[in-house]
C-alpha cells in the first residue's frame, strides 16, 4: 500500500470489519418481486457506516424551511444547517459548536431559486423537487484522503458497487483563477485503485464548488456511475446523459473567496458530500428509473388504485402524471409537515405552483375524483416516516391542507368564470374595456395566470385595460418591495434588518463578518465578547434599573479586515470585551445607545446595529471620531427602548400561551419577532378568528398582566430543560446550557414537577420583564392569515394598547353617528346623497387604517359595508330619478330619429349615462349622445349608446373622436361608450358630435378624419387602441 493512503486505510479497515455486501442487480433483471435491498436499509447502511465505523456524529435533519438564511426558500442542501459551522458564525455555546464529524440525511427541495428542477418533474425519470441527501461532514478533523477512502470503500465494498461501473472526476484547475489541478486528488484515487483512464479532469463549473459571492469554496470530486456497463464511457460523464449519473459528490472547502473576489486559504479545512438517496437506490436495486424503486412503487401503485387507469410503465403521458403526482405529492407531505404551506410569496407561493400542478395532471390526465392528492399522504407517511416521524405526526393536517388548497383551486376556475361573466354583462351600461382591477383580482385572489385571463376574454370578444392592469402590477411589486424591506413578508428579512430599515431609511447596510476575519479573531487569541450584563437589571422602587458599563475595544473590523484604527466618518465593526447591549436574536429588535471613548465624553459613536458572530458582539458604528483598539469606552444603552423591547418580548410569550389555550394545544409557533412599538407572532391555525376568539386572547393575556406575575429565568442543561412538560421551543440551534423562561412558576419547580402546569415556559435568550404588570395592557391590532393554515397577529402593549382602544371607541361613535343620520334622513337631494357615501367611504378608510382592536375593526367594517350598500343604492336611486327627469325633457324636446344629440345639465357622468340609456329604451332604433358641462371641473361629460345592429358607427368610435376633438379621452364597446374632455361651448360641441355622427350615418367620409375598420367604422367592433 503507497504512503499517503496507508494510515487512513488502515484505520479504515479497523473500523469496519467484513462488510455487509450489497450486489447491486441488473437492470434487465425485471421483476414484480419485492426488492431485495430496500431504500430504508439503504439509508441506514450509509448512516450506520459513517456513525459506527468511522466514528461520526448523528445529526437529525433539519425542517425544510431554512433557519434564518435569506438566501434560500428551501433547504436544498445538506450543508445548509451547519453553514454557522463553516462561516465560524456558530454560537461558542451551541451543541453544533462541537460537531467535527458528522453524518446525516437530509430532506432537500429544489424547487424555486437556483437549484429549480421543477420544471423538469415528470418529463424524465430521476429529476424530483424533494429529495434525500446522504452526506458525511468533516469540520477541521479529515480532509481528502480520509473521505476519499471511506466513499469507495462504502460504494465498493458494503454496497457491492462494482468499480467498473464508476467514474471520478477531480477539478483540472484553472489559470485565470491562479489555481492549480487537485493532483492531490487525483492521486489518492490512483492509490485506491481507479484506474487513470477513468479519472477525468473538469474546469470551474463542474469541479469547484462555492457557496455564494463570497464564502468557503474549494474543489469537488465527483463519483459517477454508469447503469449500461461493460463499455468506456468516459466521453458521457457530465454530458447530462440519463444513463450516466453522478451519484456522490465530495466538496474539499479550502478556500475562502473574499469581497474582491480573491482566494484565502481557510485555516481550519472542512469536507462536505452529498450522495442523493433516490439515485443510489436505483443503482442497487438494478432499476431503470427512480420512479420503479421501493421510494416511489408504493405511490404510483396508490395512484393507480384512486384513478383507474392503466398502470405506470406505458411509456405515454399518463407515466409523465404519475411521476408529477408521486413527486409532488412527496414534497408537499415534507414541506406542510415543516410549516411551509402554499401561498402567495416566496417559498409559499413555489409550494402553491407545485400543489396546482399536481391537481392538473391528477384532473386532467388521470381523471382521479377530488381528494386523491391528499389520500396519498399516508403512503408517503408509510414510505419516509420512520425516519422522519413528523410524516406520521402532521399526516391529518397535512392532509386538510391539500385538500383545502384543491378545493380552492377548481373552485377558483368556475369562479373566474362566472366573475368574468358577470363583468361583462355589466359593461353593456358601464364600461369601455374589461376593468384591470377584475383581470388583476383573477390573478392575485384566484391564481389565474394573466394570459389564462386574456385568452378567455378573447373567446368573448374582449380586451382587457392594459394600461391600467400594467399600472397596478407596477404598484403591486412596489408594495412587496417595500414590505420585503420593511420584514413584513419574510421572518430571515426580519433577522436580518430589524428595525433599521423601518425606522432608518437611510441606514448603511449591516457589515457581515466572514469566515477568515472571524478565524483571524481567534488565531490572534480575542475573547469571546462577554454578554452577561445585558441581563443584570434589576428593579428598584418599581423602576428598572440598567448596569453601567466600561469596557475595552479587543477590535475594529472595516468590512473587509481587522484594522487598529479607523477615522471619522468610517463605517466601521467594533468588538468589545464586555458589553451590555443586546445584540439581534431571537426574534428580538438589537438594542440602541451609542457608546463614547474615555477620554472623549462629549463625542458620542451612536450604535446604528448590534449583532453577533461567532460568539463575538459587534456594535456598528459610523466613527465619531478616531478610534483604535485598547481604546477604553463607556457603553449608554437607550434604556427606553429597551424597556419597551422587554415589555414586548414578555408579552409575546404571554400571546403565544393564550392562543394555545383559546384555540387548542395543537397551535404552533411558526415565527415572531417584536421591537419597540409592536409584537408579531405567526402560528399554525385552521381559519381565521372570529371576534370572539380575539376577545378571549387579549382577556387571557391581559388578566395575567393585571395579577402582575412574576417572570423567572434560570439557565439549565439543553437536555434537562427539553424534559419540562408544557415546554415551547421553535426551530432553532439553541445553546447548552438554555436559559428557560417562565411565568408565575419558578423554574426549578418545573425541573421537578413532571405534570404540565399549564403556565408559559420557552427556551428563550431574550431579555423579559421581572414582572408582568409593566405590560399594562395588550390589544392585537391585525389578525390575517398568511396561508392557509398559517395565520398571524400583531399586537400593541402598554400607552399604545391604550391609545389604540381609544381610537376603536372614538370609531365606533362617528360609525353609530353616521348611522343616525342615514336612518332619520332620506335624503332627495343627489349631493347631500353622494356626501353621505364618501363620508362612509373615508370612514371606511379610517377604520382599515387606524390601530384599534382588530375584534372591533372587524365589527365595525361590517357595518361600514351595510352603510355603504345603504348609501349606494340611495346615490343610484336619485341618478335614475334625476335621469328620468333628464331624459324626458330630452324626448321632449326631440322628434323620433335616427340620431339623438343633445346637452343636459348633470354633474355626474353616471347620471348622463343613465339618460342615455333611457333614452336607448326609449327610442332603441336611435343613435344617442349627450354632452353635460360639469360645474365644478370645467369638464364636458360624453356619453353615447347605438343599436347593437348598427353597421356603420359604432359607440366607441363615436366616442373616441368627439372626446379626441374636445381634447380629451374616451372608449367603450361597439354599443356603449363614455368619455370626458374640454370646452367652452358645449352647444359647439353638440352640434360637431350630431354631424359627425350623419356623415358616418349618411356613408360620407368625415372632414378630417381617418376612418378605418378599427375605429370609426368599426361595424360592430370594439375601437382597439
Amino acid at each position: 500500500m503507497p504512503g499517503l493512503l496507508h494510515r487512513s486505510l488502515s484505520a479504515t479497515r479497523r473500523l469496519t470489519g467484513p462488510p455487509v455486501r450489497f450486489w447491486v442487480r441488473s437492470t434487465s433483471a425485471r421483476s414484480a418481486c419485492p426488492p431485495e435491498v430496500g431504500a430504508a436499509r439503504v439509508r441506514q447502511t450509509f448512516l450506520d457506516f459513517f456513525q459506527h465505523q468511522h466514528e461520526h456524529r448523528l445529526v437529525p435533519s433539519s425542517p425544510v424551511r431554512p433557519r434564518g438564511d435569506p438566501s434560500l426558500l428551501f433547504v436544498n442542501a445538506g450543508m445548509n444547517q451547519f453553514k454557522p459551522l463553516l462561516l465560524g458564525t456558530v454560537d461558542p455555546r451551541s451543541d453544533m459548536a462541537s460537531y467535527r464529524r458528522v453524518v446525516n440525511s437530509q430532506k432537500c427541495v429544489r424547487a424555486g431559486g437556483k437549484h429549480n428542477d421543477l420544471e423538469d418533474v415528470g418529463k424524465d425519470v430521476y429529476h424530483h423537487t424533494f429529495f434525500e441527501m446522504l452526506g458525511n461532514w468533516s469540520f477541521g478533523d479529515y480532509f481528502k484522503e480520509e473521505a476519499c477512502a471511506m466513499a469507495w470503500s462504502l460504494l465498493t465494498q458494503h454496497y457491492g458497487i462494482p468499480a467498473d461501473r464508476l467514474y471520478v472526476s477531480y477539478f483540472a484547475g484553472d489559470p485565470r483563477s491562479g489555481l492549480a489541478a487537485d493532483e492531490e486528488t487525483r492521486q489518492i484515487w490512483l492509490e485506491l485503485g481507479v484506474p487513470a483512464a477513468r479519472l477525468l479532469p473538469f474546469g470551474l463549473k463542474e469541479n469547484f464548488w462555492e457557496m455564494g459571492d463570497t464564502g468557503p469554496c474549494g474543489p469537488c470530486t465527483e463519483i459517477h456511475y454508469d447503469h449500461v456497463g461493460g463499455r468506456d464511457a468516459a466521453l458521457l460523464v457530465n454530458t447530462h446523459c440519463p444513463d450516466l449519473v453522478e451519484v456522490w459528490n465530495l466538496v474539499f472547502m479550502q478556500y475562502n473567496r473574499e469581497a474582491e473576489l480573491q482566494l484565502r486559504a481557510l485555516p481550519h479545512q472542512s469536507v462536505d458530500t452529498g450522495m442523493g438517496l433516490e439515485r443510489l437506490v436505483r443503482i442497487l436495486q438494478g432499476k431503470k428509473s427512480n420512479y420503479e424503486t421501493d421510494l416511489f412503487v408504493p405511490l404510483l401503485d396508490a395512484i393507480q388504485q384512486r384513478s383507474g387507469v392503466e398502470a405506470y410503465g406505458g411509456g405515454t403521458q399518463v407515466d409523465v402524471a404519475y411521476r408529477v403526482v408521486a413527486d409532488h405529492v412527496r414534497t408537499l407531505a415534507v414541506c406542510i409537515a415543516d410549516g411551509v404551506h402554499p401561498g402567495m410569496s416566496g417559498a409559499e407561493l413555489v409550494l402553491r405552483k407545485i400543489l396546482r400542478r399536481a391537481v392538473r395532471f391528477c384532473v386532467e390526465v388521470l381523471r382521479a375524483p377530488p381528494g386523491t392528492l391528499a389520500s396519498l399522504v399516508p403512503t408517503v407517511a408509510h414510505t419516509l416516516g420512520q425516519v422522519y416521524p413528523e410524516l406520521h405526526r402532521e399526516a391529518d393536517r397535512v392532509m386538510d391542507v391539500i385538500n383545502q388548497n384543491e378545493d380552492h383551486f377548481l373552485s377558483s376556475l368556475q369562479q373566474g368564470s362566472n366573475l368574468i361573466g358577470r363583468t361583462l354583462r355589466m359593461m353593456q351600461d358601464t364600461h369601455q374595456l374589461f376593468p384591470a382591477a377584475v383581470a388583476w383580482s383573477l390573478h392575485r385572489d384566484l391564481g389565474f395566470p394573466l394570459d389564462l385571463v386574456d385568452l378567455m376574454l378573447e373567446e368573448r370578444g374582449v380586451l382587457v385595460d392594459r394600461k391600467q392592469l400594467d399600472l397596478l402590477m407596477a404598484q403591486n411589486q412596489k408594495v412587496l418591495t417595500l414590505l420585503l424591506w420593511r420584514g413584513v413578508l419574510l421572518d430571515h428579512v426580519l433577522h436580518v434588518w430589524c428595525q433599521a430599515a423601518a425606522e432608518h431609511g437611510d441606514a448603511p447596510p449591516r457589515l457581515a463578518m466572514g469566515v477568515a476575519t472571524l478565524a483571524e479573531l481567534q488565531r490572534l487569541g480575542v475573547a469571546h465578547t462577554d454578554q452577561r450584563l445585558k441581563y443584570q437589571y434589576r428593579l428598584e422602587q418599581k423602576r428598572y434599573v440598567f448596569p453601567a458599563c466600561r469596557a475595552s475595544v479587543v477590535a475594529l473590523y472595516d468590512g473587509q479586515r481587522l484594522v487598529s484604527h479607523v477615522e471619522e466618518g468610517q463605517l466601521c465593526g467594533v468588538i468589545l470585551d464586555r458589553t451590555s447591549f443586546y445584540a439581534e436574536q431571537g426574534g428580538q429588535a438589537a438594542d440602541r445607545g451609542y457608546l463614547v471613548r474615555d477620554d472623549l465624553q462629549e463625542v458620542p459613536f451612536s450604535v446604528e446595529a448590534v449583532f453577533r458572530a461567532g460568539g463575538y458582539v459587534v456594535h456598528q458604528v459610523t466613527a465619531a471620531h478616531t478610534l483604535q483598539t485598547g481604546d477604553g469606552v463607556h457603553l449608554h444603552l437607550d434604556q427606553a427602548h429597551r424597556l419597551a423591547c422587554m415589555v414586548n418580548h414578555t408579552a409575546t410569550h404571554l400571546l403565544n400561551l393564550a392562543l394555545r389555550k383559546v384555540l387548542g394545544p395543537s397551535v404552533q409557533q411558526r415565527g415572531s419577532h417584536l421591537s419597540a412599538d409592536r409584537l408579531r407572532l405567526d402560528f399554525s391555525f385552521k381559519g381565521s378568528l372570529s371576534r370572539g376568539q380575539l376577545q378571549q386572547v387579549e382577556d387571557c393575556v391581559n388578566q395575567v398582566v393585571l395579577a402582575n406575575q412574576p417572570v423567572y429565568v434560570q439557565e439549565v442543561a439543553l437536555q434537562s430543560a427539553r424534559s419540562i412538560a408544557g415546554l415551547r421551543t421553535v426551530d432553532e440551534v439553541y445553546p447548552d446550557p438554555v436559559r428557560v423562561v417562565s411565568v408565575s412558576v419558578p423554574v426549578s419547580e418545573l425541573l421537578e414537577d413532571p405534570t404540565d402546569r399549564r403556565t408559559s415556559v420557552e427556551l428563550c435568550c431574550g431579555t423579559h420583564l421581572l414582572h408582568t404588570a409593566a405590560i399594562q395592557d395588550l390589544v392585537i391590532v391585525s389578525e390575517k392569515q398568511l396561508v392557509r393554515g398559517i395565520s398571524r397577529v400583531v399586537a400593541v402593549t402598554g400607552r399604545d394598547a391604550t391609545q389604540a382602544r381609544e381610537a376603536g371607541q372614538s370609531l365606533l361613535q362617528d360609525v353609530e353617528s353616521l348611522s343616525a343620520r342615514m336612518t332619520s334622513s332620506a335624503s332627495s337631494c343627489l349631493d347631500s346623497a353622494q356626501s353621505l357615501a364618501k363620508e362612509v367611504g373615508l370612514l371606511s378608510d379610517a377604520v382599515d387604517n387606524t390601530p384599534l382592536p382588530h375584534w372591533l375593526r372587524a365589527e365595525l367594517q361590517a357595518r361600514l359595508k351595510t352603510l355603504q350598500r345603504s348609501s349606494n343604492t340611495a346615490v343610484r336611486k336619485i341618478q335614475t330619478k334625476e335621469a328620468a327627469v333628464q331624459a324626458q325633457s330630452v324626448l321632449d324636446k326631440n322628434e323620433d330619429k335616427d340620431l339623438l344629440v343633445d346637452s343636459v345639465e348633470a354633474e355626474s357622468l353616471s347620471v348622463v349615462m343613465k339618460t342615455v340609456n333611457q333614452l336607448s329604451w326609449a327610442r332603441p332604433q336611435s343613435h344617442v349622445m349627450l354632452l353635460a358641462h360639469q360645474r365644478h371641473s370645467g369638464k364636458v361629460l360624453c356619453a353615447c349608446q347605438v343599436p347593437k345592429d348598427s353597421a356603420a358607427l359604432s359607440a366607441s368610435a363615436w366616442a373616441v373622436a368627439v372626446c379626441r376633438q374636445l381634447g380629451g379621452e374616451g372608449g367603450g364597446t361597439a354599443v356603449v361608450a363614455r368619455g370626458t374632455g374640454s370646452s367652452a361651448d358645449i352647444t359647439q360641441a353638440v352640434r360637431w358630435a350630431e354631424q359627425f355622427a350623419r356623415r358616418i350615418l349618411d356613408g360620407r367620409r368625415p372632414q378630417g378624419q381617418e376612418v378605418t375598420s378599427g375605429s370609426l367604422m368599426a361595424g360592430g367592433r370594439r375601437d382597439r387602441k
